[in-house]
């Protein structure tokens, strides 16, 4: 069982309200999400395809990330979730921007991870991750929303150039 702590749109933790992964999450309430945009050193960017059996599955996902644990903050969820993921260590990522999705209660907060990574060393989370790959900008810009499974990476990717 997965075990997050509550928060409210102001990103403020609510002391003792816990939420369970799976249950409705009350009206008000919201869960943490970190995700993390990887940026190559070459400025080429990781790409990650969904395991077949997961929601979305098959599709590219512009970012490692997932749902900070009870306990956690965004940045430690984030350093987690990057290494899970990817198997990249990281201390260094720089939050770039925060979305809070009403529909389905959750705040992401968004990382950049710059790095110099060996690009062949990507290691797969089994049940998360199918596959990989690297893209220029300009080729994830050019993605469509059959192949990704969310577009908001395509704005931050936009912004930070």
């Amino acid at each position: 069982m997965e075990i997050w702590d509550a928060y409210n749109e102001k990103m403020d933790k609510i002391d003792g309200v816990s939420l369970v992964r799976g249950e409705p999450i009350r009206e008000g309430y919201y869960h943490l999400v970190s995700e993390i945009i990887v940026e190559n050193k070459d400025e080429s960017y990781l790409l990650m395809q969904r395991d077949a059996r997961k929601h979305l599955g098959g599709m590219w996902e512009a970012s490692a990330g997932g749902s900070a644990l009870q306990g956690e903050d965004s940045l430690a969820c984030a350093i987690r979730e990057l290494y899970e993921e990817t198997g990249i260590i990281s201390n260094e990522l720089t939050e770039i921007g925060r979305i809070l999705h009403y529909g389905h209660k959750t705040i992401h907060v968004e990382y950049l991870c710059n790095t110099d990574v060996d690009k062949d060393r990507i290691v797969l989370q089994d049940g998360e991750t199918s596959s990989y790959k690297w893209v220029t900008g300009n080729e994830l810009r050019l993605m469509s929303r059959e192949e990704l499974a969310t577009q908001r990476i395509q704005n931050f990717i936009e912004e930070l150039k």
